[in-house]
């Protein structure tokens, strides 16, 4: 009896430590909703999570408060994201098989190099890449944000998929090829169908980050009426003292709406696919 009550002790201060920890770190989002429902002027003069007074104009007013209502700069935002994860899925996916699959000169080389430019801070290659895009007559335009994406430029997303290809039996393909299948045949009707965990990883985590970008963006994006949502944000701010908190914080609300949904979406497809990778 003393033991099971030790563990249930033990079991129920885990509990709470974790509890304390997550509270911990929502604080930031939980205080983020309660300023984006206070009066601007009772955001930081009530730094509490419970408001005094409740309005909703911090939301009406942060839709209409930019040159377009903010469904605009969400539909900017939506388009480049989506584009961006079909490019990933598609050209990362072709070249994980081939690593993973494929016999070709310097296989061994090439993988190397590919894993090295995950070492590759952005900042390392944005400069040659705005050049590049400028000489391309691509700035301000939406293509050198997702025309990477279809060239597999995000060497992480390649490497999971290669060790996901890899722990499959290559008694498939072998079957596949007795078969009369190809290469083409045999990734689309056997590699990939099994790959969804893997794919669906790639897919969240290219959601997430092509969303919350703002450097890429506020970089290439120089026309208001290409802004999308981080950079239409941002314009809440005046260095000159005059920012709109409140509905910056409403916005901000309901940016983060998408995440949480396309997130939850896909969370068991996210655990599987980090399990099986070998990930940590």
């Amino acid at each position: 009896m003393p033991v099971l009550y030790r563990r249930r002790v033990s079991r129920g201060a885990k509990h709470l430590m974790l509890i304390g920890f997550g509270l911990v770190m929502l604080y930031p989002l939980l205080w983020m909703i309660s300023s984006s429902l206070k009066p601007e002027e009772l955001i930081f003069r009530e730094p509490g999570l419970i408001p005094s007074k409740i309005t909703f104009d911090n939301y009406t007013k942060g839709w209409d408060a930019l040159a377009h209502p903010f469904s605009y700069y969400l539909w900017n935002s939506a388009l480049i994201t989506v584009l961006s994860v079909i490019g990933n899925l598609v050209a990362c996916s072709l070249a994980a098989y081939s690593f993973a699959r494929l016999d070709f000169p310097l296989k061994k080389l090439w993988f190397a190099l590919m894993l090295g430019t995950i070492m590759l801070p952005l900042h390392v290659v944005i400069v040659p890449q705005y050049i590049m895009f400028a000489q391309l007559d691509m700035i301000n335009t939406i293509w050198p944000l997702i025309l990477p994406k279809f060239l597999a430029h995000d060497s992480f997303f390649i490497f999971l998929m290669v060790q996901f290809i890899r722990t499959l039996p290559r008694e498939l393909d072998e079957a596949a090829s007795i078969d009369g299948a190809g290469y083409w045949r045999t990734f689309f009707r056997v590699i990939l169908p099994l790959c969804t965990p893997a794919l669906a990883t790639t897919a969240i985590f290219t959601f997430i980050w092509t969303w919350n970008d703002f450097f890429s963006q506020l970089l290439y994006l120089n026309n208001p009426d290409n802004f999308t949502v981080p950079v239409a944000l941002r314009t809440f701010l005046d260095s000159s003292g005059e920012s709109s908190w409140g509905p910056m914080f409403a916005m901000s609300i309901i940016a983060l709406g998408p995440i949480f949904g396309f997130f939850l979406a896909g969370q068991k497809y996210l655990i599987r696919g980090m399990a099986t990778t070998g990930l940590k």
